[in-house]
């Protein structure tokens, strides 16, 4: 069995929507999963091989073989440049990352999919048409992830603002967030999924709706970048366009984000949730953990600024 080189990626937790920014807003938070990656050759010429161990979130529950959702984002990739597909794939993974938890878990596996793939494409597969852009790896996991709020943070860190065009073609802003900004993630040990999640959304919502949110996010960009006060961050985490009517498929969590804005914390639920996203401030991180009680994991966080990368053990 002969191996190539190895490759460490190392992707960051991450929380969408963040409360009016629907489908829009993310931001990249300090919980990484790390993604060793490799390629070799099965003893047996005519097979295909998949070697994979996992530790920590979904030891024992994930795929072990072709399904892997990494293995498969690599696969892809692979294809989009033009490569032949390797034999036999390699993963050991450290996941840190929560499942199905609003934390954007999916999303950081594509990510290292994509970006392993890359990486690994120079040993032994470097061709013309081997190259990715930065601006492709986004695209590709857009494409996987069926949205770019969780891949645009993940993939570039900081605060991002993600969009598509009329061409469907997906595009993102990366803005620097204030150093005061002191994420939470109030993580239950409940899951929900994304599908789930969406599938509870209207079809239409009121024009006023709509328009409130359309103000809120813009606010909030300002509140996270320039401002981060509580009265403006409480303000500016107001949503009317999903967390409603999410929330009987969460009721806990949905209880938990009105009793925290009820004494003045900003709380939101973070992405599809469970999980709920608040903004500690002087004046409110005495606040959070008397409300919570014992059955959530409160996890105090930083925002992480350089997203997703390729690692050598002395950087990570």
């Amino acid at each position: 069995m002969t191996e190539t080189t190895k490759v460490t990626v190392r992707v960051p937790a991450t929380s969408a929507n963040l409360g009016p920014g629907f489908d829009t807003l993310g931001l990249a938070l300090g919980l990484y999963d790390e993604v060793e990656a490799s390629l070799f050759t099965p003893d047996d010429p005519a097979t295909t091989a998949v070697e994979i161990a996992v530790s920590g979130e979904g030891t024992g529950e994930l795929d072990q073989g072709e399904g892997h959702l990494i293995v498969r984002t690599m696969r892809t990739t692979f294809e989009r440049m033009g490569l032949p597909q390797p034999r036999g794939i390699r993963l050991n993974c450290l996941n840190r990352i929560p499942h199905s938890r609003g934390l954007g878990s999916s999303s950081a596996a594509i990510c290292a999919g994509v970006l392993a793939a890359r990486a690994l494409a120079g040993t032994p597969y470097r061709s013309d048409l081997g190259d990715l852009s930065d601006e492709g790896v986004f695209a590709l996991a857009t494409e996987i992830e069926g949205h770019p709020d969780n891949v645009a943070p993940c993939l570039a860190g900081g605060l991002t603002i993600a969009w598509t065009d009329r061409s469907n073609a997906p595009h993102m802003l990366k803005l620097v967030p204030h150093a005061d900004i002191r994420p939470v993630a109030i993580v239950p040990r409940q899951r929900l999924s994304t599908e789930v999640a969406r599938g509870l959304l209207p079809e239409s919502v009121p024009h006023a709706d709509a328009s409130a949110n359309a103000g809120r996010a813009a606010l909030l960009v300002a509140a996270l970048t320039a401002r981060p006060e509580r009265e403006l961050l409480l303000a500016a985490t107001e949503d009317r366009l999903h967390q409603d009517y999410r929330a009987p498929a969460m009721p806990r969590t949905a209880d938990l984000v009105q009793r925290l804005r009820g004494i003045g914390v900003p709380a939101v639920v973070s992405g599809a949730g469970p999980t709920v996203l608040a903004f500690s401030t002087v004046d409110t991180q005495d606040l959070i953990a008397p409300e919570v009680g014992t059955d959530w994991l409160i996890q105090p966080l930083d925002v992480e600024t350089r997203g997703a990368r390729v690692v050598s053990p002395e950087t990570r």
